[in-house]
C-alpha cells in the first residue's frame, strides 16, 4: 500500500472521530440532573458549566431551564416536529419550524440573535440552546411579571409566546396546561437532585 494511501486513510478515520466526537447524544438518563451534568461534562462542552453561566447571567434556575429543554426535545439536539401526512401515509410538510434542544422557531430565533448579538449561535447546541431558554425566560420575567421559578408559568409563556400568555390562550388547551404542571414537577425534581449532588 502506497504512502499517500495510508495517509488518506488516516486522515478520513481521523476526520470520522471528530465528527463522532462532536455529536451530541441525549442523556443516558435524563430525568436525573446529577447523570445529566455528570455525562456531560466534557472539556469542550460542560453542560453544567453552560448552565450555571447561564443562570447567573438570567438569574433563571437551572431545573427550569433544563425541564424545558427536557419538554422541548428530550435532549434531542436535532429534534423537529414530526412530519403531517399527506392522504394519511405520504411524509409532507413539518407544523412548524421548530428545532434543536429548545425547538425555537425560526423567526424566534432570529429575534434571540439580533438581541443578544449571537449571530453564529445554533439551535443544535446546548450551550446556545439553554442560553436561549434562559434569555427567553428572563424575558416572560421581566415582561410578564412571571417569577423566575416558577415553571409552570415561564413554560406557558414560552409555548404560547408573550401575547398568547396575555391573552391566556392556554386556558383554552387543557393539554397544554397538563404539559407545563409536567413541566413543574419535572423542574421541582431536578431542583431536589441537585441540591442533593451538587
Amino acid at each position: 500500500m502506497a504512502l499517500e494511501d495510508i495517509h488518506v486513510r488516516w486522515s478520513a478515520l481521523i476526520a470520522l472521530l471528530f465528527l463522532a466526537a462532536c455529536t451530541t447524544s441525549p442523556p443516558s438518563n435524563p430525568a436525573n440532573a446529577c447523570v445529566i451534568f455528570d455525562e456531560k461534562g466534557g472539556w469542550f462542552n460542560n453542560w453544567y458549566r453552560h448552565a450555571s453561566r447561564v443562570e447567573k447571567e438570567f438569574n433563571i434556575p437551572k431545573s427550569v431551564m433544563l425541564a424545558t429543554i427536557w419538554q422541548e426535545s428530550r435532549f434531542q439536539a436535532r429534534a423537529r416536529p414530526p412530519r403531517t401526512r399527506l392522504l394519511w401515509v405520504i411524509p409532507w410538510r413539518r407544523p412548524s419550524s421548530a428545532y434543536g434542544f429548545a425547538q425555537a422557531q425560526d423567526g424566534t430565533w432570529a429575534w434571540y440573535q439580533r438581541e443578544t448579538g449571537r449571530m453564529n449561535a445554533k439551535r443544535r447546541r446546548f450551550r446556545d440552546a439553554i442560553h436561549f431558554v434562559g434569555w427567553y425566560h428572563d424575558h416572560s420575567a421581566r415582561t410578564i411579571g412571571l417569577p423566575r421559578d416558577d415553571a409552570y408559568s415561564l413554560y406557558l409563556a414560552y409555548h404560547e409566546g408573550h401575547g398568547g400568555f396575555r391573552r391566556r390562550t392556554f386556558e383554552q388547551k387543557p393539554w397544554l396546561m397538563d404539559v407545563a404542571r409536567r413541566v413543574q414537577r419535572r423542574a421541582n425534581e431536578y431542583e431536589r437532585q441537585l441540591a442533593r449532588c451538587r
